[in-house]
């Protein structure tokens, strides 16, 4: 058995045009920790996510290279964090983009592709070497789904 196997062959996805609202709709009605994003033909350009979204509305200060390490005395109340993400949502993916997201192939073992889901903590685009077409995605749903149905 493969990736493919256990992978959702209609997944949700978006556009590096798309704005971030959409995507943070997606992300929300669907409880997903990111999206594929491709471009027109289906090509697999990298993931949009909630790290990046978490990012954006932490304050600048806290997230400085060689900064704090603890901020108990930031003082941010949810007003603040929602009116930075409104400052970013009609800001194209792309900005927010992860192009170095791990990927899988259409053939990777279903043992290994369990093993690289375990580590990467989110969902896995399985993505078409030669062409570099998404061909799916596996999320710990889809394994979890496959696995207690076998």
């Amino acid at each position: 058995m493969t990736a493919t196997s256990i992978m959702d062959p209609n997944p949700t996805v978006v556009k590096p045009t798309d704005i971030i609202k959409t995507a943070i709709g997606y992300i929300m009605e669907h409880r997903y920790r990111n999206l594929p994003v491709v471009d027109d033909d289906g090509h697999y350009l990298g993931s949009f996510g909630v790290t990046c979204l978490i990012k954006n509305v932490l304050p600048k200060a806290v997230l400085m290279k060689h900064g704090l390490t603890t901020v108990p005395f930031v003082q941010e109340t949810l007003s603040d964090l929602h009116n930075r993400l409104i400052e970013m949502e009609n800001k194209p993916v792309s900005t927010c983009m992860n192009t170095e997201a791990v990927t899988v192939s259409p053939d990777t073992p279903l043992v290994e592709t369990l093993l690289i889901l375990y580590h990467e903590r989110h969902s896995l685009p399985v993505v078409d070497t030669d062409s570099g077409k998404l061909l799916g995605v596996i999320s710990y749903w889809d394994a979890g789904e496959k696995i207690l149905s076998a």
